[in-house]
């Protein structure tokens, strides 16, 4: 059996205000052109298929048209929500999806109970395991635990360990009854993983990693949350997410993974490169030389974070740096040498200044530059107009 490992898709989610629902759909309907050019026979999601809880109906008929390319393709899919996604409307109709080859793994209680399917050697066993929020789990997990040995006292720990230890050992319990080979999807920071910018914390009491060890056990893990593609062990992995989501994933190379079962288990795990609908670049210098260098041409049609170095704060500087640019994103100021960092006291910056001295010093902090003569001319005829209105008042 093929599989294709993906997740954190996060269809509905904006980079600094841009849209990217086109983006995302360009980039999602490609893997339809991997089942069918890579054989793949089941695709699985491993949490956060939408950006938030409730996604907008834009996103929901996104991702029905991508899942749909997907399914005409030919793989069955499997999804298991993550901690961006309402486990609740992700597993919506999920016994109806069934029957049409789309897989909703959503609910805790059931995490032991395997969606099976059959290739030549057999079928394979592939268990979904939502993101488990520690306490909510732990109450879910609770209410079983008389009918399973040893996990009353297993739940009597704190944190996302606890609850996924426990969720293993019933998928383990569950898949030693049977003759099958074995795919876990799971959402959730394991030891080793490295972060990026955009994932949202899961921390919970200040712990929100696991060790991988709590994955033994079976053929593979399927790992989702962590939004760059890197390998735990050979049969632990995160695919990472389809798109870069902030300027800290510039450098990452998306991908996904193929997966090969064969009649004894994971034969073999490959990467398979995704578009990149539009570069990321990060750039540093002066205002003017950001819009005159022949150099920066290429990244003209790049998302942009540009750090300006200018002494003084340039006016309307993102407009500007715009006009160049259409894509450019985020901007900073660091004026070249740094600025004085000594803590000051509010009541010492005040202290024997005038309105008008304190006006024109905000200005000044603000820019990193005085107020010249018509906008300090500016700035009395506005002290002149809140005396006018206190003494109407």
């Amino acid at each position: 059996m093929r599989v294709l490992h993906t997740s954190d898709w996060h269809v509905g989610r904006t980079f600094h205000g841009r849209d990217l629902l086109e983006d995302q759909e360009a980039v999602l309907s490609g893997l339809a052109d991997l089942v069918t050019g890579e054989r793949v026979d089941v695709v699985v999601i491993a949490g956060d298929l939408y950006d938030r809880a409730v996604p907008s109906g834009e996103a929901v008929e996104t991702c029905v048209r991508v899942l749909s390319r997907i399914r005409e393709a030919g793989a069955r899919i499997v999804i298991t929500p993550g901690n961006h996604d309402s486990a609740a409307r992700v597993g919506a109709f999920a016994e109806f999806a069934a029957a049409g080859g789309l897989h909703l793994r959503t609910r805790i209680a059931r995490l032991h109970e395997p969606v099976l399917l059959d290739d030549e050697h057999g079928p394979v066993a592939f268990y979904g395991i939502p993101y488990l929020e520690p306490d909510p789990a732990k109450h879910v997990l609770q209410s079983s635990a008389a009918e399973v040995p040893g996990a009353t006292e297993r739940l009597e720990s704190r944190g996302h360990t606890a609850v996924l230890t426990e969720a293993m050992n019933r998928i383990r319990a569950d898949l030693a009854t049977r003759t099958a080979r074995s795919v876990v999807l799971a959402h959730a920071f394991v030891t080793g993983g490295d972060p990026s910018e955009s994932e949202r914390s899961i921390a919970v009491g200040g712990v929100e990693q696991v060790p991988g060890s709590v994955f033994d056990g079976v053929d593979y893990v399927a790992l989702g949350h962590l939004h760059g593609p890197q390998v735990l062990a050979e049969h632990l992995r995160y695919s990472g997410s389809p798109l870069a989501y902030s300027f800290s994933e510039a450098a990452q190379r998306k991908s996904v993974w193929l997966v090969d079962l064969d009649a004894d288990g994971l034969a073999g795990v490959e990467p398979r490169p995704l578009p990149v609908p539009r570069a990321l670049a990060t750039v540093e210098g002066r205002l003017g030389d950001l819009l005159t260098a022949p150099e920066h041409a290429e990244l003209e049609d790049c998302y942009l974070s540009a750090t300006l170095t200018d002494e003084v704060r340039p006016l309307e500087a993102m407009r500007r740096l715009q006009e160049r640019f259409p894509h450019a994103v985020h901007l900073e100021w660091k004026p070249a040498g740094g600025r004085a960092t000594a803590p000051l006291r509010y009541a010492e910056v005040v202290r024997g200044r005038d309105d008008q001295a304190l006006t024109r010093g905000f200005v000044a902090d603000c820019r990193g530059d005085e107020p010249n003569e018509s906008e300090r001319a500016l700035l009395d005829e506005a002290l002149r107009a809140v005396d006018v209105a206190e003494v109407r008042r």
